[in-house]
């Protein structure tokens, strides 16, 4: 199924200039997917300590993007100068867990969002996630289909930051939003599962 991380090639193609230049500076695969999990969990700590400031969900959006940057940059760096690793696959995938986690739980403090939904959302991106990864364990390699992966996601969450920032008065029925995008999570899950048992068949 279609799904944003199809575009990753031309995101990478743009960054390949900074990817070459942080090389040559000696910045490592590593120290971008701990800066990239550091912000995002720094910033899901100030929305939740600052629920009440709904412009601070501004950063969102921002943050979000250089996340994305982060972690596109780091796995060129990882695959292209050579600094791929056992350590770093394994903090890429904790380090994905612990930012989606940190920039999704915030919104459980904004109305019309209920705490239950959030979380039903936080638990089915990282189940997505997982199924994912499990593709290397049946011999299928990471899987990457959608509908709803991590590019996804975060265009998602980003959208609904801004909207929650620019104060407007969010209707009852988009309480369901984060359910909804539970199950689409869950679909992905199902889709990896799916196409990881199909590839290493």
């Amino acid at each position: 199924m279609p799904t944003l991380y199809d575009l990753k090639p031309r995101f990478q193609n743009l960054l390949r200039p900074l990817a070459r230049r942080l090389a040559a500076a000696g910045i490592t695969a590593n120290q971008l997917t701990i800066a990239a999990a550091f912000l995002s969990v720094a910033t899901g700590a100030l929305l939740t300590a600052f629920s009440h400031m709904p412009a601070l969900f501004w950063l969102l959006p921002v943050v979000l993007f250089v996340r994305m940057a982060l972690n596109t940059l780091d796995g060129m760096l990882a695959r292209e100068f050579g600094q791929a690793s056992r350590l770093g696959a394994c903090l890429n995938e904790l380090a994905d867990i612990a930012s989606d986690a940190a920039l999704i739980l915030p919104f459980a403090f904004v109305a019309p969002f209920g705490t239950w939904g959030v979380m039903a959302f936080a638990f089915a991106a990282l189940t997505a996630e997982f199924a994912g990864v499990l593709g290397h364990a049946i011999g299928a390699g990471r899987i990457y289909v959608g509908p709803f992966g991590k590019s996804d996601r975060a265009l998602a969450l980003g959208i609904l930051a801004a909207v929650v920032a620019s104060g407007v008065s969010l209707p009852a029925w988009a309480a369901w939003l984060f359910p909804l995008m539970a199950v689409l999570s869950l679909l992905t899950m199902a889709n990896r599962i799916r196409a990881g048992l199909r590839l290493a068949s």
